[in-house]
């Protein structure tokens, strides 16, 4: 397996985040905690490529940028105007390792709305991700046999992957008071209580599970459903409305 990362840039305390954070984004703390993300990843036995970066604040959360599956990527276009150069660098390093598609206006989608559980990608229709981006997302990913199944997202959730991700097999983890448990069909869940619910974005690795430090009850309830959870720090990526698996692109 292949991930995609991205530096974090001298500018990355100019991200866009929700509210401004108080204290501000410590860029040096920042690029530690990236650097023990990459070092986790590598760990899981993951080759790892980091795409060099200098002005792109928010470029680090190369997820957004493309969704990978089945040998295709589809090059996205972020509904944040000014992260939408940002997938340039993403299509460079990933031609010539797979088939390229891509996006263009008036569609948005941010991979981070995207979660593929088997042969589903579930995609939430959200601030970042219209209903023209869902529709390029169906033609280039249903040909190749994957089903495309959209979810309305409350307004104060920023994308799919904010209060799920996918756990490998037919598992998800999912934030009690999120998304209502029956969009997922009969899939397994892991509940993650509400006041932990920034830990339901894990990344799932095999039988490890990365997942944000701090987070006791979800680090009990990954553990019950038998996975080997390694907590990692992201304080200064949550200021930025940024969880783990917003740091890389897997394939």
């Amino acid at each position: 397996m292949r991930a995609i990362t991205r530096e974090v840039p001298p500018c990355f305390a100019d991200a866009l985040a929700a509210v401004p954070p108080d204290p501000p984004i410590n860029v040096d703390r920042a690029r530690r905690q990236h650097a023990a993300y990459v070092d986790a990843l590598g760990g899981c036995g993951i080759s790892v490529a980091v795409i060099s970066n200098r002005d792109l604040p928010d470029g680090c959360f190369v997820e957004d940028t493309a969704v990978v599956a089945d040998g295709l990527a589809l090059i996205t276009r972020p509904g944040a105007p000014s992260r939408q150069a940002e997938s340039r660098g993403v299509e460079s390093e990933l031609s010539g390792l797979v088939e390229i598609a891509r996006m263009a206006a008036p569609a948005t989608l941010d991979g981070g709305d995207c979660m593929r559980v088997g042969t589903t990608i579930f995609v939430g229709r959200s601030a970042r991700t219209n209903a023209a981006g869902i529709a390029r997302l169906t033609e280039v990913f249903e040909p190749r046999g994957l089903r495309v199944v959209p979810i309305e997202m409350p307004p104060t959730v920023l994308h799919l992957k904010c209060v799920c991700a996918p756990l490998g097999d037919d598992r998800i983890t999912l934030a009690d008071g999120s998304i209502p448990r029956d969009a997922f069909g009969d899939l397994h869940v892991v509940r993650v209580p509400a006041e932990e619910a920034y830990a339901a974005n894990v990344l799932a690795l095999g039988g490890r599970v990365l997942v944000a430090a701090g987070y006791p009850r979800t680090l009990d309830a990954l553990a019950t459903a038998a996975f080997s959870p390694v907590e990692l720090a992201t304080s200064e990526f949550r200021k930025a409305d940024g969880a783990l698996t917003c740091l890389s692109i897997l394939f």
